[in-house]
């Protein structure tokens, strides 16, 4: 055997402890995007789902102006006024959004990584930083209208009874924004700050996992299972969440917002809507629902990648 052939492979992001594809075959491997699309269309479902209440909870919380509630306050509050499925209110959106927002993301990210050379060498920080942005911006947009459903299905409960939509599921929400609002409101309303927001949280999920878990391997000595995911994906969560919060709280704003006749919109814009809240409100209003938004963020994000990790594994030959 030759001497470089006895050298252990470099450390190459979440594929690393995989086998690796063989010279002849790298173009036919890197064609197979369906395989990104479907493993973090299962694992961030998966993950939605099961941080749905969290995330209600931090979209309450964001749209707070006179009450200052808590994240331990805002969970109780929720289920004494709506009772425990008020919780779980835009579920059924949040999954549909998932399927879409993170099937393209993870599958472009994915895609974009192998046109950069993965297979042969290691990708710099910089690299993968720039993967994840295209590939967050992309989902974002494919996925504004589940996302649109959600916010404004999340936030239903909070309006007075008159004012409430009053959407059933997100068919019934996209089927009445498109009827009373046009089918192109649901790209016009928010897609932007979505995308911006999306754009920093995939750096901080995708970008940031593959980095810290290349240091949690090559400086900790840390070996491939669930112990490496769990502490890549925590810690991918908290970069996700500082970088994400104020623009997130900015997207919450306006996508919520309700035309009104004669008025104009209070939020226009990622970088107004963000300048209004800091006048009006102060600079830490940006950070609202942050406690929330870490706490949403951890589980999300470790059950997505070890779920994502684990289907790599069983579709590796496929």
């Amino acid at each position: 055997m030759a001497a470089s052939d006895a050298k252990e492979a470099p450390h190459m992001g979440m594929e690393a402890r995989l086998p690796r594809t063989p010279a002849g075959q790298t173009k036919a491997a890197n064609t197979k995007i369906w395989k990104g699309f479907v493993q973090g269309s299962i694992g961030a479902a998966i993950g939605g789902a099961c941080a749905h209440p969290l995330d209600l909870i931090k979209v309450r919380m964001q749209l707070q102006t006179d009450t200052k509630l808590n994240m331990l306050q805002m969970g109780p509050h929720i289920v004494k006024n709506e009772g425990p499925l008020g919780l779980f209110k835009g579920v059924d959106a949040s999954a549909c959004r998932q399927l879409v927002y993170s099937g393209v993301r993870f599958g472009v990210y994915d895609m974009l990584k192998g046109f950069c050379g993965e297979s042969t060498r290691p990708l710099s920080t910089i690299e993968k930083v720039g993967c994840a942005a295209v590939a967050g911006a992309t989902g974002a947009f494919a996925g504004n209208p589940g996302d649109l459903a959600m916010v404004r299905m999340q936030a239903d409960g909070k309006l007075p009874p008159d004012q409430r939509r009053g959407y059933k599921n997100i068919f019934d929400a996209v089927g009445k924004i498109a009827k009373s609002e046009g089918v192109m409101s649901m790209w016009r309303t928010g897609v932007v700050p979505n995308m911006n927001r999306a754009t920093i949280i995939t750096v901080g999920q995708l970008a940031a996992y593959d980095t810290c878990k290349e240091v949690f391997v090559d400086h900790l000595g840390m070996k491939e299972g669930v112990g490496l995911h769990f502490s890549s994906s925590f810690s991918a969560a908290f970069i996700a969440s500082v970088m994400s919060n104020p623009v997130d709280v900015a997207k919450t704003r306006l996508m919520n917002q309700r035309p009104e006749e004669g008025k104009p919109l209070l939020y226009k814009s990622t970088v107004q809507t963000m300048s209004t809240i800091v006048q009006q409100e102060g600079p830490f209003a940006l950070y609202k629902g942050f406690a929330a938004t870490f706490a949403r963020q951890c589980p999300f994000v470790v059950i997505t990648w070890v779920t994502v990790e684990k289907l790599k594994k069983i579709m590796k030959d496929w």
